[in-house]
């Protein structure tokens, strides 16, 4: 499994962290920056991870700013892509059951590292259930 991750300033030691991990668990990533504390601007990295996904270089996502809105909100602009800003062990396996998430997008500055990881396996090990979410998936796809 291939994992595209991106993070502004406000999340690139989160994502740095959860890169090694992914990569520690046997994970492909593909490492789209930025890996310093300066200032950027986050559309930049969720176009990046939504770019993969769509052109099938990445199988999911992992997208990392301050607050996670943001990044979330700019990777969701492209049709196909479905962002989920999670912030529990719920929301991690609801969006991929309920909503077939392909990204996962993370607060750097709300999360710690140890609920990230675990929401991130969560996030990566849940299946989508299919069945009457198929139906609203696709009606999400023909908005």
């Amino acid at each position: 499994m291939i994992i595209s991750a991106g993070a502004d300033h406000g999340g690139f030691e989160l994502k740095n962290k959860l890169v090694a991990f992914l990569r520690q668990e046997g994970y492909e990533v593909i490492d789209n920056g930025t890996n310093s504390p300066d200032s950027v601007d986050y559309p930049d990295f969720a176009q990046a991870v939504a770019r993969d996904i769509l052109e099938k270089k990445a199988d999911f996502g992992l997208l990392v700013c301050g607050s996670g809105i943001g990044i979330s909100i700019a990777a969701n602009r492209f049709k196909g892509i479905r962002a989920a800003l999670v912030t529990n062990d719920d929301y991690a396996r609801l969006s991929r059951q309920h909503n077939n998430a392909n990204i996962i997008a993370l607060g750097g500055r709300f999360t710690s590292y140890e609920d990230a990881e675990k929401w991130l396996k969560i996030f990566l090990s849940t299946p989508f259930e299919g069945g009457r979410h198929e139906r609203r998936i696709e009606k999400i796809d023909n908005i």
